[in-house]
């Protein structure tokens, strides 16, 4: 009798960890299938150039998106104004941080030349990134810049020598800023954009 109890009494432990193993099992796939990462998809492409727009994008630079769309479908396209828009583009997404993921989701870089690509990256994510929390799971508390108004200051077409090459109509760009909240005016607020030819598209090649 008393071994017939003993199996009953580990049966009984046996089932009671079974079962808690799967509360555990259960409660841990539907806390992460809650924190699941939101895939990001593209909404709409500008082939001949190369350029997606993707949902994770805000409004405003959705509707910028647009109005670069129309520039580029002209049968003849405005460089000038072409240049404008995508330095627009570009101070907006890179230097607004807010809608950013993590430190590595850096703004801007469907207008970075392809060849200084990865440094520029590098440089991104060891300075102007460098603080930025990770907002994976959209729990994020921190407090992080909005590009608010862009002012194109000048546009004047330069030399630029890049490698073994010269663009004698490069432009260069001066753009500045403002923020949404005024307790990030010690950010930078200025900024010089020089862009070259490449082939069909203009691509920017420095930053300062």
């Amino acid at each position: 009798m008393k071994l017939k109890k003993k199996a009953k009494n580990i049966i009984i432990i046996v089932l009671f960890l079974l079962a808690l193993l799967a509360i555990i099992f259960v409660g841990y796939n539907t806390f992460f299938s809650q924190q699941e990462i939101k895939e990001v998809k593209v909404l709409k492409t500008i082939k001949k150039y190369g350029y997606t727009l993707k949902d994770n994008k805000t409004k405003r630079y959705q509707d910028m998106f647009e109005e670069l769309n129309k520039v580029l479908q002209k049968d003849s396209v405005d460089e000038e104004a072409y240049v404008k828009k995508i330095a627009e583009m570009f101070v907006y997404d890179f230097y607004s941080l807010n809608d950013k993921s993590t430190k590595t989701d850096v703004g801007g870089t469907d207008f970075v030349y392809a060849s200084i690509l990865e440094n520029f990256l590098t440089n991104a994510e060891d300075t102007y990134y460098k603080y930025v929390e990770s907002n994976m799971y959209n729990d994020r508390k921190q407090s992080l810049p909005v590009v608010d108004e862009i002012n194109i200051d000048s546009v004047e077409q330069t030399e630029f020598a890049y490698g073994e090459e010269t663009d004698e109509e490069a432009y260069e760009v001066k753009v500045s800023w403002t923020y949404t909240d005024k307790g990030f005016n010690d950010y930078q607020k200025e900024a010089t954009l020089t862009f070259i030819h490449d082939d069909i598209k203009l691509s920017l090649v420095e930053l300062k």
